[in-house]
């Protein structure tokens, strides 16, 4: 039994792994197209619920989740789907550091909604990283203030804001469908990108990459939900920062996207807020 349960903890970690490394990604897919915001909503979008879809069908899944979804379903998809409409334009108008550090403070931003919405008591530890964190989000987001990249970062913050519901609403209805919403999320824009943009229109050249950063999307989402499932959630949050300093790497060195030296202090606050968060959680919690 230890056995197992030693190779189910290192599968569950590897998934995970690869889940942050193929999310810091997303950047660099966003940015490395000349296809406009909505085109890359549309496409990514068309091809996340595509393979989500399919590896739910492959799994048995599929009719299970559609008739367990529910309100905080639909409350879930509409959130995802909010912040993904704020997450790519943020990508277009911002630094994908500035992004991924912005999002970093998700989980601080999570455990304070949870404190007011259902009065979830966190640890002084978690607290004081929480301060930390926001602390870095106000250092960051101050290098764009005064010029276009504000915009970036406030649509990186409102997509921060979203996915952190998110994080509350599964920890309030913890029996929620999770796959399902997140394919429907995509689906939901698909309309509203051809109201807004043309993704009919977009150059042919940029069409596999689009379609493969969808299927990049549903395969983090995937391993994420694998990988959860087999770890304690103090574990996972840890693992997932991974995302965080890999994204403005692969940014610095496919597009040669420099950071601001505000990018670089933010940083390094949200980073330590986030490893001294999770350091000896287990214990603090018992």
């Amino acid at each position: 039994m230890k056995t197992n349960s030693r190779q189910d903890s290192l599968t569950g970690v590897v998934l995970i792994v690869i889940s942050a490394v193929v999310f810091s990604s997303a950047g660099i897919f966003t940015k490395g197209v000349s296809t406009d915001a909505w085109g890359v909503i549309f496409w990514r979008g068309v091809s996340a619920a595509a393979f989500t879809l399919f590896y739910l069908a492959i799994r048995r899944d599929l009719i299970k989740e559609m008739r367990a979804f529910d309100r905080p379903a639909l409350l879930a998809t509409i959130m995802m789907s909010a912040g993904t409409a704020a997450f790519i334009p943020a990508f277009k108008l911002s630094s994908v550091a500035n992004v991924a550090l912005i999002y970093a403070a998700a989980p601080f931003l999570a455990a304070g909604m949870a404190w007011v919405v259902i009065k979830e008591q966190p640890t002084r530890r978690v607290l004081l990283a929480s301060f930390a964190a926001f602390f870095g989000v106000v250092v960051v987001v101050s290098g764009g203030i005064g010029s276009h990249q504000i915009q970036g970062d406030l649509l990186a913050l409102f997509m921060t804001i979203m996915m952190s519901g998110v994080i509350v609403l599964y920890r309030v209805y913890p029996n929620t469908v999770a796959a399902f919403p997140t394919a429907l999320s995509s689906i939901v824009l698909l309309p509203i990108a051809m109201m807004f943009g043309e993704p009919l229109h977009v150059v042919s050249d940029e069409m596999p990459v689009l379609i493969v950063f969808g299927l990049v999307f549903a395969v983090a989402s995937v391993t994420l939900f694998e990988g959860a499932r087999r770890l304690p959630a103090s574990v996972t949050a840890l693992l997932s920062t991974l995302e965080m300093p890999l994204a403005p790497i692969l940014a610095f060195v496919i597009l040669s996207e420099q950071p601001t030296s505000a990018a670089v202090i933010g940083g390094i606050i949200i980073f330590l807020a986030v490893i001294y968060s999770q350091v000896k959680r287990e214990q603090l919690n018992d």
